[in-house]
């Protein structure tokens, strides 16, 4: 009871702090916010990233959406842990997996078949290069072959790279925009080239233009 008090009231503070920091409002472009189970499909440049967009979903949904993230930067047993593990209840997926034989697609797949949303970093890590987004890695079009019916919704998060730089511990404020694109399903017979391009291009098409940000 008073873990649950304290994740509730953590999670308060720090989607207040994300708003504060970073003035966020959500651009739901092509769909609305319905509490329907969605894979949010987003680029990756921070660790910031899925706190903004978990932060601009609306209550109702916010509560049933966990993100998909590091065992290794979330799963620890400090504050960050317990903030990755009691108030994101994410997914972690441990990046070394494969090395040892193990799959960590598992869990993704397992966490949408229990009926949770998700929130899906395609690239699988951040990108920190010059690249506008990094190829993208197979998992996608897994959890996709695994549940068929699933919304993967585009989601383009723009300037939260800037407010958390990488190696800087305090975020500088600057403007933040989330852009929720129109859902994609997998088609029939689709391949994995083929969806992965269309989800890749699908995001590109929402990033803003310079005279836009």
């Amino acid at each position: 009871m008073l873990k649950r008090a304290a994740a509730r009231l953590l999670g308060m503070s720090v989607a207040g702090f994300a708003r504060a920091m970073t003035g966020v409002l959500p651009d739901w472009r092509g769909c609305l916010p319905e509490p329907r189970q969605r894979v949010y499909v987003a680029n990756h440049t921070s660790h910031g990233d899925f706190v903004l967009i978990w932060t601009v979903l609306p209550h109702a949904i916010r509560r049933g959406t966990r993100p998909v993230a590091a065992l290794d930067y979330w799963g620890g047993s400090g504050l960050r842990g317990f903030i990755g593990r009691e108030v994101f209840n994410a997914v972690l997926v441990d990046r070394r997996a494969g090395q040892s034989g193990e799959d960590p697609i598992v869990a993704v797949v397992a966490a949408a078949n229990s009926g949770a949303s998700l929130i899906f970093f395609p690239e699988g890590t951040r990108n920190t290069t010059d690249q506008v987004l990094l190829p993208f890695k197979s998992g996608l079009f897994r959890l996709a072959q695994a549940q068929p019916r699933l919304e993967f919704v585009p989601v383009w998060i723009d300037n939260v790279a800037r407010v958390m730089p990488k190696g800087e511990f305090l975020p500088v404020p600057l403007l933040c925009s989330v852009t929720f694109g129109a859902p994609i399903l997998l088609g029939p017979d689709e391949d994995k080239a083929a969806f992965l391009a269309r989800v890749r291009e699908a995001l590109l098409a929402l990033r803003p233009t310079e005279r836009e940000r």
